[in-house]
């Protein structure tokens, strides 16, 4: 059996040789690096399963780190965990919102920390199958809006739409049930599995985010109050 892979992105030594100590203890294979730039280094050489990305490190952050590994389409699929000393819910929204699997805050246990990991690499082999069969899927066109589901892309009144893989999975679930109002629980279990480990506030930011990014076509995105969303008939 190939063992799972996981990098961990932190500066603090003793914190990267515990987290280290006990996902080897349960079998995965283990690299450690202590900055954003080491991380993209070694990504780019050999991406991992799962990363563990602290927030607080030296030079590029973790948030900025996250950022590139969305944006690019080689990486945008790899599974994020984020370390954060920070309790703020606007740190940990904006991770999410840029498409973060999950978050551990500090101080944590490694019995929570092996469950988050094997949760989200649990939730990350369901969607490859979830997305091998929407990728086989017909074209969506609705409200001079397109979206080619083979093709992961998106046109809007003829403009290509730069979208996250969060973004992109959120919009085809609302659009392929046009009407139809999904609450936020539904559209976290829809687009990241079931189990999500983040509050509803996530879904409005990443809904205000679409929106944003499909400017006059995103008006077809309507909140349902006190619901969730729905995609116009």
């Amino acid at each position: 059996m190939i063992r799972q892979s996981i990098l961990i992105v932190e500066d603090d030594e003793d914190i990267r040789e515990l987290v280290s100590y006990n996902l080897l203890k349960e079998g995965y294979q283990v690299a450690g690096v202590s900055s954003g730039e080491e991380a993209l280094a070694a990504i780019e050489a050999k991406p991992p399963d799962l990363i563990l990305l602290d927030l607080m490190l030296p030079g590029l952050d973790g948030l900025k780190v996250c950022r590139k590994l969305k944006g690019d389409p080689r990486t945008e699929s790899l599974p994020i965990v984020m370390l954060t000393a920070k309790g703020e819910e606007s740190d940990v929204v904006a991770g999410l919102n840029l498409g973060a699997d999950d978050y551990i805050s500090k101080p944590f246990s490694p019995k929570v920390l092996l469950a988050r990991v094997q949760a989200v690499l649990r939730r990350a082999s369901d969607a490859e199958d979830r997305e091998e069969d929407l990728s086989n899927g017909e074209e969506i066109s609705l409200r001079d809006l397109t979206i080619h589901p083979g093709r992961h892309e998106v046109f809007a009144r003829g403009k290509r739409i730069d979208l996250t893989a969060t973004e992109f999975k959120l919009l085809q679930l609302l659009a392929r049930r046009p009407g139809w109002v999904f609450t936020r629980q539904q559209i976290l279990d829809g687009v990241h599995g079931d189990n999500y480990a983040v509050t509803d506030r996530a879904v409005d930011v990443q809904v205000v985010g679409l929106r944003r990014k499909l400017g006059r076509c995103g008006d077809s995105i309507e909140t349902v109050r006190g619901v969730g969303y729905r995609f116009k008939e």
